[in-house]
């Protein structure tokens, strides 16, 4: 849908997107644009916009192997998850 809109004394053709995504993602989305002041609106303007320049997708997706899915899938969960009191210790445990 294109829409005919006045800035700063330029008429310029402006498209309209829809988008359906769920409610969690949108509210937990939405609560990270206001922290850093940006609207919806804002934030999927910037995306296209990147996407035009970059004549690719801006950011780097990936989908994890299966050990990774399954170390994730743990670290959600809470489970199986280690603490260091520091870099040394943590390096020292790869080696045990």
């Amino acid at each position: 849908m294109l829409h005919l809109c006045y800035i700063l004394g330029v008429v310029k053709q402006v498209a309209t997107i829809h988008a359906r995504i769920d409610e969690k993602t949108k509210a937990e989305s939405e609560s990270i644009l206001r922290k850093i002041g940006m609207t919806p609106t804002e934030a999927v303007r910037l995306l296209y916009r990147q996407i035009a320049l970059r004549k690719e997708f801006p950011l780097e997706l990936r989908v994890p192997n299966n050990l990774t899915a399954q170390t994730l899938d743990l670290s959600d969960r809470g489970e199986e998850i280690e603490s260091f009191d520091s870099l040394e210790s943590m390096v020292a445990s790869w080696k045990e």
